[in-house]
């Protein structure tokens, strides 16, 4: 690890700022990382949802990967939106090239339900990424697109875990339990143990890029030597604080509170 910790997201944008490669830098820098980013599509979207995506070309792609490899190499590498099968093909073959941490954040969906990946991609991300990553962070949607059966408990969500570690080939996989009803329970497998991490739900509408959030937490804590189920505990605690503490902002599913984190025991700032 070099003497500043760094960490490079590979994702689309969002022009409002809440989710995507914003929402990574966001995190990083909270979490005292050096963030840099590499745009793989560029969103036109909002808390209502999406309305277009250009995704760049792959030749441009790895032009960006060239010159973040070749100038300040980042300590872990983080994806989140990768919206065709030539992106993740390239992605793959920079990262096998490279002995760094790499996080998974599988976007396969918008929290506002618009497809952000093509359904080839789908096969890819299981094929090819998947046995490259330290951890991959699901949601119960994205994990049963993964394993390919229903996850309705905590019990499926620890199967679909290990599904995801044992047979696709991950280091370790979170499967995120804010679908599920009940207490928002976390599970993470890491080929020996399962660890539960649980938080009180907020009611709130404002939940907008908690997945780039959470998953660009563990990113960044990893990158600080962290073990995996340390850096999960304290992004479970980070996506806690920045739903709670919401800036109630946006007309629609607002964004989380970045800087939530700073605020705790004191009263919410936003509304709903």
């Amino acid at each position: 690890m070099g003497i500043i910790p760094s960490a490079l997201t590979i994702a689309g944008t969002d022009p409002t700022g809440g989710a995507g490669i914003q929402a990574d830098l966001k995190s990083f820098q909270e979490r005292e990382v050096y963030g840099m980013s590499v745009v793989t599509s560029v969103v036109a979207q909002n808390t209502f949802g999406v309305t277009d995506i250009h995704n760049l070309p792959v030749s441009f792609i790895e032009k960006q990967l060239d010159s973040v490899f070749s100038d300040i190499k980042p300590d872990a590498v983080k994806t989140g939106m990768i919206a065709t099968v030539d992106m993740m093909e390239l992605i793959a073959e920079v990262l096998k090239k490279q002995s760094v941490h790499y996080v998974i954040d599988p976007v396969m969906v918008a929290k506002s339900g618009d497809a952000l990946m093509e359904e080839p991609s789908r096969e890819v991300i299981r094929d090819v990424l998947l046995p490259l990553a330290s951890v991959v962070t699901p949601n119960v949607p994205e994990a049963e697109i993964l394993v390919d059966f229903t996850i309705t408990s905590t019990e499926d969500a620890k199967k679909a875990a290990k599904v995801i570690v044992n047979q696709l080939g991950a280091q370790a996989a979170v499967v995120k339990g804010g679908h599920l009803t009940g207490e928002a329970i976390d599970v993470l497998y890491d080929k020996r143990d399962f660890h539960y991490f649980k938080s009180e739900r907020t009611s709130t509408k404002h939940t907008h890029g908690t997945g780039c959030t959470f998953s660009a937490v563990i990113t960044a804590e990893l990158v600080k030597g962290k073990a995996v189920a340390e850096a999960v505990a304290i992004a479970k605690e980070f996506i806690t604080d920045a739903i709670h503490y919401s800036l109630g902002i946006g007309k629609g599913n607002g964004p989380t509170n970045h800087w939530g984190h700073r605020l705790q025991g004191l009263p919410s700032i936003g509304g709903e």
